[in-house]
């Protein structure tokens, strides 16, 4: 008979779960999935699904592993999938729509080969996320760290990215062969100094821009956002907190507020500020450390992309996230029921 543990005053009992959460965050990632397959076709598909499914299976067999469930398979496997909260099912979406789908070798155009999300969904579900305990306790976003672990390995695949433009739909190079095998996308255009030549009218829609499935279409990032809002599954002011501080900083190190649209519709940018950086396991548990937290970000951002001419949302927010203990430590969150010692005091003068 299992234990009842019961933890220290006060209990507040809500309806809102994990598995709930998770659920309004894949509905809110929809739109970046339609999108993708909009702009790049079937095969975005295919790596959503083998990222998920990598994943999902990843974190059952650990558990079963964990669990010892040879001793007795079929009850550990039925409490497993009970306990299943759906946290790798978004992992794997996420990971996949930070994604490529092809990648082009001397002007040929190849499609991203299966094992890279493959590999991807296992090291950010076993190593980032299962090793550490599973959820709510890893200390960094599990999609995000696997990005960079897949930049780090496979730097091809990851960078000379191939993009098609929903009004040609037909597979071809966007740009210049040479250009797309040295990794260009519209932000490296940006960054090069070559803002006014990109619209942003297709930053916004997506039309015609290379990069990672989920960032090209940013009216689809927005509307999962709103989504997300409405349902306060992320308080709505956080992601743009990053967003303005990047594009604020990125116009004044260039002197020149043109590239505010720009710097902050190009890249994954907002796709990072939207379903990355606001994880409840990896932000800051206060408001005023998650506002600190998300201006670190927006800084770090504009200035790292400045000074390294490349895309760094990913390193970012990895790098936020182990400053995040730190934050927490030195900014904790108010207890419940607390109230300051001066406040106290002049209310027990007030009562005498």
């Amino acid at each position: 008979m299992p234990e009842n543990i019961i933890s220290a005053s006060p209990h507040i009992r809500s309806r809102v779960t994990t598995k709930r959460i998770m659920i309004d965050v894949a509905i809110a990632l929809i739109p970046c999935c339609v999108a993708s397959i909009v702009f790049f076709g079937w095969y975005s598909l295919a790596v959503i699904a083998i990222s998920v499914a990598t994943a999902t299976l990843t974190e059952i067999v650990y558990s079963l592993v964990y669990k010892k469930a040879w001793k007795d398979f079929k009850s550990k496997l039925a409490g497993t999938l009970r306990e299943f909260d759906f946290t790798s099912v978004v992992t794997g979406i996420i990971l996949a729509l930070i994604l490529p789908t092809a990648y082009n070798v001397k002007g040929e155009i190849i499609p991203l080969p299966w094992f890279v999300p493959f590999l991807g969904a296992i090291f950010a579900i076993a190593l980032c996320k299962m090793l550490f305990g599973g959820t709510g306790k890893n200390l960094v976003n599990p999609a995000d760290t696997a990005r960079v672990f897949l930049l780090i390995s496979f730097t091809t695949y990851m960078t000379a990215c191939v993009g098609t433009c929903i009004i040609d739909p037909v597979t071809k190079l966007t740009s210049d062969s040479s250009e797309i095998l040295s990794g260009a996308t519209p932000l490296i255009g940006i960054l090069g100094g070559n803002a006014a030549a990109i619209s942003n009218l297709d930053l916004l829609l997506g039309t015609g821009i290379d990069g990672s499935m989920g960032e090209t279409c940013k009216i689809a990032i927005i509307i999962g956002y709103v989504y997300l809002s409405a349902r306060r599954v992320i308080k709505w002011y956080y992601p743009l907190i990053y967003i303005a501080t990047a594009g604020l900083f990125a116009s004044a190190l260039e002197w020149d507020i043109t590239y505010f649209l720009p710097s902050i519709l190009s890249g994954g940018l907002l796709f990072g500020a939207v379903f990355m950086a606001t994880d409840y396991s990896t932000s800051p548990k206060s408001t005023l450390a998650n506002v600190i937290y998300f201006v670190c970000l927006g800084l770090l951002n504009a200035g790292l992309r400045k000074a390294t001419g490349a895309e760094v949302t990913s390193y970012c927010i990895l790098l936020m996230n182990c400053f995040t203990p730190l934050l927490d430590r030195y900014i904790p969150r108010r207890p419940f029921g607390y109230v300051r010692q001066k406040r106290a005091a002049k209310e027990k003068e007030n009562g005498q």
